[in-house]
């Protein structure tokens, strides 16, 4: 069995090759194959990416943002992939440890059939826990982290925990579940809420979502996205912004059941006209 992994990235070089470093400490009982996807880097990243022996280029051209650069990255291992295979998601502006895919492999084997995320530490000492990962709430059109909600410690101690998503920054999948749900979307998820739309339609598929707290990669405590458009215009249609309309319409219907569905229309009118509601519940 294969470990495909895919890094996304666009400049910040160094980054990238921090990250390149990791995976190639990797110690795993399965071999990798590295595969960044380079959406049109301008500070050297595509020279330095030519001359590693042992990592494939895909090339973009600036538009593709994460989702279109995932979406790039499996059409490529779909087609070599064994139907045993598995597929990483990682970041570049993330370092992780050298036992960081073994365990996450080693969970994924043990809950089979599922689908296994990472949480996120603070990149400074002492690594504090940042988030174990999201919780959609799809009634209430919202996304909260499990560390945020689930008390004091945010369930650090368990083993593994049940999501019903996961983020992109360090996610396993079987090759099995990309190729049963189609992989991306990423002309209504171009990037912002991309990663959380595929671990739904893969948990309807029927695999399990997990997360283990003990597995982490490591990132700044600014990680995310902190854009907000300057104008309602651009908060809306900006592919960069977070309430990015065409990524909200089509991540909330496919994370709702029958009656949310139906009821969509009226629910992202009413909590946009009263954002406390939402706060408040």
């Amino acid at each position: 069995m294969t470990v495909h992994v895919l890094m996304p990235v666009f400049n910040r070089l160094a980054m990238t090759q921090s990250m390149l470093e990791c995976l190639r400490a990797q110690q795993i009982d399965e071999p990798l194959s590295l595969i960044v996807i380079d959406d049109g880097s301008t500070d050297g990243t595509g020279e330095f990416l030519r001359a590693q022996a042992d990592v494939a280029t895909l090339q973009g051209d600036g538009s593709l943002w994460w989702g279109g650069a995932i979406d790039l990255g499996l059409q490529h291992v779909l087609q070599v992939a064994a139907a045993e295979d598995w597929v990483l998601f990682v970041n570049n502006d993330t370092r992780i440890d050298s036992d960081f895919i073994q365990a996450l492999l080693g969970i994924a084997r043990r809950y089979a059939p599922a689908a296994v995320g990472s949480a996120i530490r603070d990149l400074l000492p002492p690594h504090q826990l940042l988030s174990i990962g999201p919780r959609v709430e799809s009634w209430y059109l919202r996304v909260r982290d499990v560390f945020d909600t689930s008390g004091q410690g945010g369930g650090a101690e368990h083993e593994v925990m049940p999501m019903n998503a996961l983020s992109g920054r360090g996610v396993l999948y079987p090759v099995a579940a990309i190729r049963a749900v189609g992989g991306m979307r990423p002309r209504c998820l171009p990037h912002y809420l991309a990663d959380y739309e595929l671990a739904v339609r893969v948990r309807a598929a029927g695999w399990t979502l997990l997360v283990s707290p003990s597995v982490s990669v490591q990132s700044r405590e600014d990680y995310g996205n902190a854009y907000r458009g300057a104008t309602l215009r651009e908060r809306l249609f900006s592919v960069r912004s977070p309430t990015y309309l065409p990524a909200l319409i089509r991540f909330w219907w496919v994370a709702g059941n029958g009656w949310e569905k139906f009821t969509l229309p009226w629910r992202m009118l009413i909590f946009a006209l009263f954002p406390r509601l939402r706060k408040k519940s």
